[in-house]
């Protein structure tokens, strides 16, 4: 059944792309709105249908019909409002007028496309309690645009037969969502990247906008979280959430119904995405925590009296390199969250102008973490290029000594290279806890696990469950192993200049084999035989060169 869902699915996103593309949309930032827009339409249908035929009172009347949608339709208004009463918290609610169906059968009305946008704003406006977001300046957002098929193509005709083929491919029995719920399908995490491949680039963007690999999300959850079970109420925070897969494996190790999710995003397309993901993995009622703004230079969650609130676990895969010159200066003068520096904008001359865009803004990501955790119980897991861990100088410097000095470092897993899709830099992932409790520091050398495969145009390395296991279980055990990882105190960090590679404290062996007298007194002769007869080969050889320089009359 699973892989039924995936393919269905799969289907689905294949055909809006192609319905765009025939419409002139390919490739744009409308048919990125779109898809993603009447994809959610289409979980919203699906979602209610599911909840309504199980809801008490009206349950078995929806689930007996042929059509649930079409019983839908010959709901009273009370009924409908009643019905509603019943159905789960974050249940989309929907409207008899609101369902595919019943859409589908309006496509001869005539103006289908402005119809198609109406339906969805109504949607919007009766779910906006649970299903919006605000940005920075606090200003709430729709669910869906107001005029999502009318503000991308302009004559009218074109805009009505778009949206006609958008509602067939939505309407397609094959794609049916409502299998997933009973099977609680983890639907949004293995469907995620095929959604929105074609529209993740590198530097895409202000903030270069990427997916984290599951693998590697699934690592930081497991390792922050280890074994703990009795969690209630926990903080969950990402402060460069993107489309919030470090979040969501974060929810689920956790348990959905026992955290509450905290994000900001200074892009617009991965606040979008991020919503979708709350709603597909039960987490609406942390909707109202999704917050598009710049983080760096405010964060925006707050407490009661407007300090800067505190989190139990944060996680994040911030850019490494990014342009922020235009506000460089604005963060630099917050030395309490950025009190080990902020990267200063590169000097150029004429000749070779500086690189901006090489600014390590992740320098700036691991303060505002580090400051961002708990008073004496935050934990927290941030990517890092492989790189910064053995730093010796500088920002990178002054951030390693703090972090070990103070033993709030309690690992480091260095990953593959390729583990992303979209960069070739080696990462590693470091591990903050604000108890600073640890006596020893987990280092792990997780390089020459996975096997590379290719992924589209680029090579990526790919971590098996086993390999997942391996690094989870030799991490929360603290166990060494040869070549792959140590344990080691924090005063033995200091003493090695603060670097974190696993491989700088490996132990340097020397395989000894036992031999015989006599056979070490055969090895020296036969050692001793090629030595002279390579030399006589080298006097031949100097020989055969001086004459032939000497027939160029090169030596006299």
């Amino acid at each position: 059944m699973t892989k039924t869902i995936e393919e269905a699915t799969k289907g689905l996103i294949d055909s809006l792309k192609q319905a765009c593309s025939s419409h002139g949309l390919g490739n744009s930032g409308n048919e990125y709105k779109i898809i993603v827009q009447v994809f959610l339409y289409k979980y919203f249908n699906d979602k209610f249908g599911y909840e309504a035929k199980r809801a008490r009172v009206y349950g078995k009347r929806l689930s007996a019909a042929e059509k649930w949608d079409a019983e839908y339709d010959t709901f009273t208004e009370g009924e409908v409002e009643d019905l509603f009463t019943y159905l789960p918290a974050g249940t989309p609610r929907l409207k008899p007028i609101h369902t595919i169906a019943h859409l589908y059968n309006a496509q001869k009305q005539g103006d289908f496309a402005t119809l198609f946008d109406s339906t969805l704003k109504d949607i919007a406006l009766l779910n906006a309690g649970i299903f919006s977001i605000s940005t920075g300046s606090k200003t709430k957002v729709s669910i869906f645009d107001d005029r999502l098929i009318g503000a991308a193509i302009v004559e009218d005709v074109k805009r009505d037969e778009f949206a006609v083929a958008l509602m067939r491919h939505i309407a397609d029995p094959e794609a049916n969502f409502e299998p997933m719920f009973s099977e609680k399908y983890d639907f949004f995490s293995t469907m995620f990247e095929y959604l929105i491949k074609d529209y993740n680039k590198d530097g895409g963007g202000t903030y270069a906008e990427y997916y984290t690999p599951r693998s590697i999300a699934q690592i930081m959850a497991k390792l922050l979280v280890g074994d703990a079970r009795d969690l209630r109420g926990v903080t969950c925070y990402d402060p460069s959430a993107g489309t919030g897969t470090l979040l969501m494996a974060l929810a689920h190790q956790v348990g959905e119904d026992r955290c509450t999710i905290y994000s900001q995003d200074i892009s617009q397309k991965s606040s979008q995405m991020l919503r979708l993901n709350l709603i597909l993995n039960n987490l609406v009622g942390s909707l109202q925590n999704v917050i598009e703004g710049n983080t760096l230079k405010r964060q925006e969650h707050r407490e009661p009296d407007g300090t800067a609130q505190k989190f139990d676990f944060i996680v994040s895969n911030p850019p490494f390199n990014l342009d922020f010159s235009d506000y460089r200066d604005t963060i630099a003068a917050d030395t309490v969250r950025f009190w080990a520096g902020v990267p200063a904008v590169p000097k150029g001359t004429k000749d070779k102008p500086g690189k901006a865009e090489k600014m390590k803004i992740f320098l700036c990501f691991i303060q505002h973490m580090l400051n961002a955790l708990k008073d004496g119980k935050g934990k927290g897991a941030i990517v890092v290029p492989t790189g910064f861990i053995t730093s010796k100088q500088g920002i990178e410097k002054n951030i390693l000594s703090h972090v070990v000095d103070e033993k709030i470092v309690y690992g480091c897993v260095s990953m593959p290279s390729n583990v992303f899709a979209t960069t070739g830099t080696n990462v590693s992932v470091l591990f903050f806890d604000n108890s600073r409790q640890h006596d020893k520091v987990v280092l792990i050398d997780a390089s020459k696990l996975g096997e590379k495969r290719k992924d589209g145009k680029n090579q990526r390395t790919f971590l098996s469950a086993a390999e997942i296991e391996k690094i989870v279980r030799t991490f929360l055990d603290a166990k060494p192993e040869d070549g792959f990882s140590v344990v080691v105190s924090h005063e033995e960090i200091a003493k090695k200049g603060y670097g974190l590679s696993a491989g700088q404290y490996f132990d340097v062996k020397i395989e000894h084999v036992d031999i015989s007298a006599a056979e070490f007194k055969k090895r020296i002769a036969e050692f001793s035989s090629a030595l002279a007869e390579m030399s006589k080969e080298g006097a031949a050889l100097d020989k055969a060169i001086a004459a032939n320089l000497k027939k160029l009359e090169l030596v006299k």
